[in-house]
C-alpha cells in the first residue's frame, strides 16, 4: 500500500527514515490520484486544504485572465510540491489553476496535519515541518525569479535572463531547459512564432546555440 514511498525522493522527506515515513503517513493520513494530461487537479478560486507530492508526471501552475489568456507560472515534475502556498493561506483560496500536462500520480496530505505535531509527537514531525518551510521559501525565490524574467520588456531581454538563470541553476553554460515551446512562449509571456524567430536571430547573431532543449550560451 505504501510501496511507492521508496520512489519518493521529495525534499519534503529529507532526513527521515523510510520506516518513519511509513509511520508519519499513518498518522498524518494521506490518498493518491491519478491523472490524465488535461485534468485540472485544482481550479482557481478552490479552497486548497491538501498539499500535492508528484509521483509521477508533470503538473502546471496556470494563471488565466478575463479574456481567457493562460500564462504558465511553472511546471513541476515528479517529487515536487504543489498547493502549499495557497494551503497555508488564511482563506486557503487558491489564485491559480494546477493543470496536469503529463498522465500523473499524485500523493495528497492534508497541510494542517503536516504542519501541526499530533498528540504522539512523532520526533520525524519536527523535521518534516523544517523541510516544509524550507520548501516554501525556495518556492518564493523561484517566483522572484520568473518575476525578473518577464519584468524585461523584449522577447530577446527576457530569453537571456531565463537562459542564464539556467545556466547558473545548472552551473554550466551547456544545459538543457525543462520547457518546449510552446511552455516557454506561456512562461515568457510571449507569442511562440515571435520566440521562435527571435531564437533564430539570437543564433544567427552568436549570443547562444541550441538543438531543441539543449542551450549554449556563446
Amino acid at each position: 500500500m505504501r510501496d511507492f514511498m521508496n520512489e519518493v525522493k521529495s525534499p519534503l522527506f529529507d532526513g527521515i527514515s523510510l520506516e518513519d515515513r511509513k509511520t508519519m503517513l499513518g498518522c498524518i493520513g494521506y490518498h493518491v490520484g491519478t491523472f490524465k494530461k488535461g485534468d485540472i487537479v485544482a481550479f482557481e478560486e478552490e479552497n486548497i486544504k491538501h498539499i500535492g507530492i508528484i509521483l509521477s508526471g508533470a503538473v502546471d501552475m496556470v494563471k488565466e485572465d478575463l479574456w481567457g489568456n493562460k500564462t504558465m507560472l511553472v511546471r513541476m515534475r515528479k517529487d515536487e510540491l504543489f498547493g502549499e502556498t495557497f494551503a497555508c493561506g488564511e482563506d486557503n483560496m487558491s489564485v491559480v489553476t494546477f493543470i496536469v500536462s503529463e498522465d500523473a500520480k499524485i500523493l495528497f496530505l492534508p497541510f494542517d496535519r503536516v504542519m501541526h505535531s499530533c498528540t504522539m509527537a512523532c520526533v520525524f514531525h519536527h523535521r518534516l515541518i523544517e523541510n516544509m518551510v524550507h520548501i516554501i521559501a525556495n518556492k518564493n525565490r523561484d517566483l522572484m525569479r520568473k518575476v525578473e524574467v518577464v519584468s524585461k520588456r523584449t522577447i530577446r531581454e527576457r530569453l537571456l535572463a531565463y537562459l542564464s538563470i539556467q545556466a547558473q541553476i545548472q552551473e554550466s553554460r551547456y544545459f538543457e531547459i525543462p520547457l518546449g515551446r510552446v511552455e516557454l512562449a506561456e512562461y515568457l509571456c510571449v507569442d511562440r512564432s515571435a520566440l521562435t524567430r527571435e531564437l533564430a536571430k539570437m543564433k544567427d547573431d552568436g549570443l547562444i546555440d541550441y538543438d531543441k532543449n539543449c542551450f549554449r550560451i556563446l
